[in-house]
């Protein structure tokens, strides 16, 4: 049926690269989630701005009719006269009442339900993804914690060579070694140096520059798997056999090509008992024992730079 006269045709959102902003957005998201937080971030903030435009757009025609200021649509007369168009009150009816019941044209009923179920499409798809990614920042995961025994087993001030199961329902190809010292005290709370045995240049297990007293090892069997420690007197620190890297006690290189300080491992105190948790990567430690201050970055893989201009050189690394 032909628009009557003075009807005008319909009025249709003018086309918009809105959705394309916002569908970028969505793909920035998801890369980010594999990539880094800040990329996610990144996408996160396209999506809204984009997906607010779009809306606004999308919703322009009906916020115009709610405040008056729909332009009306004149016929050919009133085009040629420059006359103000009759108010609809006043003039003829260009459609038919709707019948009883009918409040909304269906058109409009179409659009609402379109965007409704878009946005409820988004949701279930984006808060899930979203949901999983945040909550391990609000919320600490103690099942991945290793249980390494009473403290008492660590006297202060003295190395032991720490072997456990990092993933027990992996079996002895998870098993992993650290060499860890008892500080102390520090603001009435247990201070340990927990040092990771991969080595910063290629990978290699370092080995202590000092004797092992296998004699007085001791053996714990835990929630998470057998423990052993045996203690050391590492006086020369630590050295790699593979390349001649070398680390002082803190873990921090001092000779041979490896170009950060040793990897070191989480702790926590839970009931008496030290767990360890995920380990991070560490530039360089100033001060020594319960008064080193350690600057920690994300876990970097070996021969990588964490500070300076050498780690721009290195491609972005997933999560971890």
């Amino acid at each position: 049926m032909e628009p009557q006269q003075g009807q005008g045709k319909p009025h249709l959102p003018p086309p918009s690269l809105w959705p394309v902003g916002s569908a970028i957005g969505v793909v920035c998201i998801l890369v980010g989630l594999v990539v880094s937080w800040p990329a996610a971030a990144v996408g996160a903030a396209i999506t809204v701005v984009f997906g607010f435009l779009w809306v606004r757009d999308v919703t322009g025609d009906y916020r115009r009719r709610d405040i008056g200021t729909e332009p009306a649509v004149g016929g050919p007369e009133s085009a040629r006269t420059g006359a103000p168009p009759i108010p609809a009150d006043r003039g003829e009816a260009a459609m038919p009442e709707p019948a009883p019941g009918e409040r909304f044209p269906r058109s409009v009923f179409l659009e609402g339900a379109t965007l409704g179920l878009g946005s409820v499409i988004a949701g279930v798809v984006t808060v899930p993804i979203v949901g999983f990614a945040i909550a391990p920042v609000f919320q600490h995961q103690h099942h991945d914690e290793v249980d390494l025994g009473p403290i008492t087993n660590f006297k202060e001030g003295e190395f032991v060579i720490s072997t456990f199961l990092r993933d027990p329902s992996e079996g002895e190809i998870s098993r992993r070694t650290a060499y860890i010292r008892n500080n102390g005290f520090l603001n009435n709370a247990p201070s340990f140096t927990v040092l990771s045995n991969r080595c910063a240049h290629l990978g290699c297990p370092v080995q202590p520059n000092g004797p092992m007293f296998e004699n007085k090892k001791v053996e714990e069997k835990t929630k998470t798997g057998d423990v052993t420690l045996i203690p050391t007197l590492p006086a020369g620190g630590f050295g790699c056999p593979c390349h001649g890297g070398q680390y002082d006690q803190e873990g921090n290189r001092t000779a041979g090509p490896p170009v950060r300080a040793l990897d070191r491992y989480e702790f926590y105190i839970r009931n008496g008992r030290l767990a360890l948790g995920k380990t991070y990567s560490v530039a360089k430690v100033d001060g020594s024992g319960a008064s080193a201050r350690i600057k920690r970055y994300r876990l970097s893989g070996p021969g990588q730079h964490v500070d300076g201009l050498e780690q721009w050189f290195y491609p972005l690394q997933p999560p971890s």
